[in-house]
């Protein structure tokens, strides 16, 4: 019956209890799935934030799905940011290389084949081996961010390698 009194999510104790119930989830699947560097209490708050600005527009029923796609887009446009502010950054560096013009061209055709590369992989194989490699974090520690046994991080990662190796010649 409480169904029908409340068609939308704007009832601040309705909210709350809403709020309260999905919040550590969402937070858990945001850090889960992005890891901490991109703030995901900060992109939890801000999905609430939006739920709660188009709360006439939501109902009850479909708030929990609402929250989550638009926690999701937060986090990917985050990164899509990131990735432009590290390319920015790293650009000025290739003005003031000493190397020569055919090195620096067979440099960039090789980070070519490795973002290829790397972009062919399973979501799961590459955040496993970045997690890994870049950042150079332990199996185990893997395995409880992702929430996952060791033995099927090392899988992902023993399959990103092999993957990696048919993708790139001279790896």
């Amino acid at each position: 019956m409480s169904k029908n009194i409340h068609k939308d999510i704007c009832n601040e104790t309705l909210f709350s209890s809403f709020f309260n119930k999905h919040s550590k989830d969402l937070y858990n699947f945001l850090y889960y799935k992005f890891g901490d560097k991109l703030n995901p209490e900060d992109k939890m708050q801000e999905a609430f934030l939006k739920i709660w600005q188009n709360c006439h527009k939501i109902t009850l029923d479909k708030a929990k799905s609402f929250l989550y796609t638009t926690a999701n887009n937060l986090m990917l446009n985050q990164v899509k940011h990131e990735k432009v502010k590290l390319k920015y950054a790293s650009a000025p560096q290739k003005e003031h290389t000493n190397e020569s013009p055919q090195f620096l061209m067979e440099e960039d055709e090789y980070m070519e084949k490795i973002q290829n590369a790397l972009a062919n992989l399973t979501e799961a194989q590459r955040v496993a081996f970045l997690l890994n490699r870049v950042e150079g974090k332990r199996f185990k520690e893997i395995a409880e961010i992702l929430n996952i046994s060791v033995k099927a991080v090392e899988k992902r990662i023993y399959g990103a390698l092999k993957k990696l190796r048919e993708d790139i010649e001279g790896l």
